[in-house]
């Protein structure tokens, strides 16, 4: 690639002034677990690809991406999937990541006990974990699977290892997990400092969430309420440059709001680029029909798809929707 290519500071700023410092890198589309609501990383045509190995992305070609990419100047990586915990060269994936780079890797939580202290040694700064519930039936009815003790032990193990703050990503499921929220802030506040909870509103479109009960459907008013309760109750309130989210000090309990839907702000404040497992540059996980593939890529090429991609972005909601 040329000195040209690396320096040139419009490769990363999309036609809406947004510029690219955040990246997610989907490993994998296999997972262990069957979540009602997930979209995959945005895969496939519904975003709902299931353990198709055969097509994705080698480890040569991810580690040649992050490294063009932190040549370019993103200054942070995430990992997803799938479960990226799945895949047997993760470890490798994650030395690639140049250490002025921050690192992270969004999981299940499933696998994480055994992997944790590996994880941070390789690199990794820190872990998202998902979790929807601390109660065992329900995290079977949402996740198709009876791994909550694991999931929990996985978060300690984070904790530990250092992989901290530890994220826990709470999807809220009207009538299934919201009257959880008191508990999941006690969880959070037990291990202050250590824990952060994301409260995140369900992304109700692209087909992801037609194997829900219609009654779950639809809280964006659900989490509307939550953050103005938040803020109410909030000793202190910071707000991220990503997609401006709040952070709320609730008694010593961080939480952090995902208001995606219908939220010309988020939007405005995007600076993602995803990267799918099968090798796509995906400019907004909410549209389809504008990736850019980069399979084969190499060099120069492959960071002008890089280019086309960032280019191809625009708000998914605009200031004036109403």
């Amino acid at each position: 690639m040329t000195t040209e290519s690396l320096t040139n500071p419009d490769i990363l700023t999309d036609n809406y002034n947004r510029k690219i410092s955040n990246v997610r890198i989907a490993l994998t589309s296999a997972c262990d677990l069957r979540c009602i609501y997930c979209h995959r990383e945005g895969e496939g045509d519904n975003g709902c690809v299931r353990d198709e190995h055969s097509a994705q992305m080698t480890k040569d070609e991810i580690i040649e991406l992050i490294h063009v990419f932190a040549g370019l100047g993103v200054t942070t990586m995430k990992l997803t999937g799938g479960e990226p915990l799945l895949r047997p060269d993760l470890l490798d994936i994650i030395r690639a990541i140049p250490p002025e780079v921050e690192s992270s890797l969004t999981t299940n939580g499933t696998h994480l006990a055994k992997l944790a202290p590996q994880l941070k040694a390789a690199g990794l700064t820190r872990v998202n974990v998902s979790l929807d519930t601390l109660d065992r039936e329900t995290y079977q009815k949402i996740t198709g699977k009876d791994r909550l003790r694991d999931v929990l032990e996985g978060i300690d193990a984070a904790i530990s290892a250092g992989l901290t703050p530890v994220k826990l990503n709470m999807v809220v499921l009207k009538g299934m997990n919201d009257h959880e929220i008191e508990d999941f802030l006690a969880f959070v506040r037990a291990r202050r400092g250590d824990l952060i909870l994301q409260i995140i509103e369900l992304m109700d479109l692209n087909g992801w969430t037609d194997n829900m009960e219609k009654e779950v459907h639809g809280n964006a008013e659900l989490v509307a309420n939550l953050e103005t309760e938040f803020a109410k109750h909030s000793s202190e309130v910071t707000t991220r440059h990503m997609h401006h989210r709040r952070k709320y000090n609730i008694d010593g309990a961080i939480v952090e709001v995902v208001r995606p839907m219908h939220n010309p702000e988020f939007c405005a404040n995007c600076n993602r680029l995803r990267v799918t497992s099968d090798g796509l540059l995906k400019p907004c996980l909410l549209r389809t029909g504008n990736e850019v593939s980069i399979k084969g890529l190499h060099g120069d090429e492959l960071i002008a798809a890089i280019g086309k991609a960032v280019k191809n972005r625009s708000p998914y909601f605009f200031a004036h929707d109403n």
